[in-house]
């Protein structure tokens, strides 16, 4: 009978256990640099939304196909940009108690999207290696003096991991001798499933705008529909694969069929329209935040001057002073309260 006792007791203190420990999810804004070194005043609203990750995302530069190097680092670029940039951000950030994820990025001239870039000579191709490289190694040496808790190895860089993958095998061989931490690769929500290396990293990241609905305003059950083959396709890639799914961009514009297109960076005209930010934010927190595969992920995008950005009038990406704030806000304060 003791040990019967014993055995029950063990039992109901590991369900106690259990009860107690939820996985942290990963409720993070995509921080966006600026001229000058980040303050309390600037992280103060990142606290107030309750989120405890940010990606900070140093931009390099390429001028064309013809002139592939990627150029980075530059006393002309942003502080938020540099390699000093990065330390102080990340310091600020480590200082409130929210964790970084450093994702360096790459802005062809004339905005040309970098999933199709593409270099024609084996010479440009080996110019842009050779760059891209030393521009991931720099910041992966910058991830390990700081103690940056995720690093991205690239973002939406669909034709190049297409047509060089033994690079990039080599490249995460690179990184991992130079940072110990944790890492992932940013595809785009139509490239993750042919991402060659995932075995390679800790995370499958995807920057997640998947359509949705072709609707103008579309209601809440269009939203869910709308997820449902989304969400089969991830937790397949999950299963095969026993890596987590980590949004490292997701986000709404505050506009009409904001679930239509929601890649467009355009500077289209649609009208306003916050409510339906808000809802196809909602929907995403109800439909994947529930997921034990599903890490969580980095809102797109918030401005460190938050009192600056325009938010009724505007029907661009960031849910700053808009309804999606809130949304956001009562999300990640749950999230918090809930693993506390």
């Amino acid at each position: 009978m003791r040990s019967l006792g014993l055995i029950f007791l063990c039992i109901l203190f590991s369900g106690c256990q259990g009860q107690q420990t939820v996985q942290e999810k990963i409720n993070g804004v995509s921080f966006v640099a600026t001229r000058d070194a980040v303050g309390p005043e600037h992280l103060g609203p990142v606290e107030k939304l309750y989120a405890n990750y940010a990606a900070i995302m140093p931009f390099a530069f390429i001028r064309s196909v013809d002139e592939p190097t990627v150029i980075f680092n530059r006393e002309r670029q942003w502080f938020g940009e540099t390699e000093e940039g990065v330390k102080q951000y990340t310091k600020e950030l480590h200082s409130k108690g929210i964790k970084v994820m450093l994702k360096p990025q790459i802005w062809i001239r004339n905005g040309e999207f970098t999933g199709e870039f593409k270099p024609n000579t084996e010479a440009q191709w080996l110019a842009l290696e050779k760059s891209y490289a030393d521009f991931i190694l720099t910041f992966a040496k910058v991830a390990q003096e700081s103690k940056v808790d995720i690093f991205c190895i690239g973002t939406e860089l669909h034709r190049f991991v297409e047509n060089r993958p033994e690079y990039w095998h080599n490249l995460v061989t690179q990184v991992k001798q130079l940072y110990k931490g944790k890492l992932t690769y940013a595809a785009n929500w139509d490239e993750y499933t042919k991402t060659p290396f995932w075995k390679d990293l800790d995370y499958i990241g995807i920057d997640g705008y998947f359509p949705l609905s072709e609707e103008k305003s579309p209601k809440k059950e269009d939203l869910v529909k709308g997820w449902q083959k989304w969400k089969d396709q991830m937790q397949k890639l999950h299963v095969a694969l026993d890596k987590p799914i980590l949004f490292t961009e997701f986000g709404y514009r505050s506009m009409d069929y904001t679930a239509k297109k929601p890649w467009l960076v355009d500077r289209n005209q649609e009208n306003v329209n916050l409510d339906a930010q808000a809802l196809a934010l909602q929907v995403v927190f109800d439909e994947l935040w529930k997921e034990e595969w599903f890490a969580g992920g980095f809102i797109w995008k918030w401005f460190p001057h938050h009192n600056e950005v325009r938010g009724k009038e505007n029907n661009r990406f960031t849910p700053q002073n808009k309804p999606a704030e809130e949304t956001i806000r009562q999300h990640y304060k749950n999230q918090l309260e809930n693993q506390g």
